[in-house]
């Protein structure tokens, strides 16, 4: 299962806003980070930054399938401005865990984007999980 939404505004670059929702299967992740390299690339990213932003959506997409409950969707938001992408991961799990416990994970997490935040919410029988990124191309690719 893979849906993909855009905004129906446009937003930087001619880049619309983009909504990506999958199982919450680590076979699913490979394809998510493939949309955040594209985003990256029609916003100008250079080939470091499209890297660094492609690891990044790769990482919290998979410490969120982790956390993951049984049969639940990954989504993931891409929101494009003039001077950042803002990506957000979100699934609904079963326990309360920020993904921060995940050290190693969280450390590639803040080394890759300019900021990552993490809220977890109660919600019907369980919590949403999301991990917030926010990334910007380099000075080279906006020029």
């Amino acid at each position: 299962m893979a849906e993909v939404e855009t905004s129906a505004v446009a937003r930087a670059h001619g880049v619309r806003a983009v909504d990506v929702r999958v199982s919450a299967d680590a076979e699913q992740v490979p394809l998510v980070r493939s949309f955040a390299a594209d985003i990256a690339m029609r916003l100008d990213f250079d080939l470091d930054a499209i890297e660094d932003l492609r690891m990044a959506v790769d990482e919290a997409c998979s410490l969120l399938v982790r956390a993951a409950a049984p049969d639940s969707s990954l989504h993931c938001s891409f929101e494009p401005d003039e001077q950042l992408l803002r990506v957000r991961v979100r699934v609904a799990a079963a326990d309360p865990m920020p993904p921060s416990l995940d050290p190693m994970g969280w450390q590639i997490l803040t080394t890759l984007a300019e900021s990552v935040t993490e809220h977890i919410e109660p919600v019907d029988g369980g919590h949403l999980v999301s991990i917030e990124l926010v990334t910007r191309p380099t000075e080279a690719a906006s020029r």
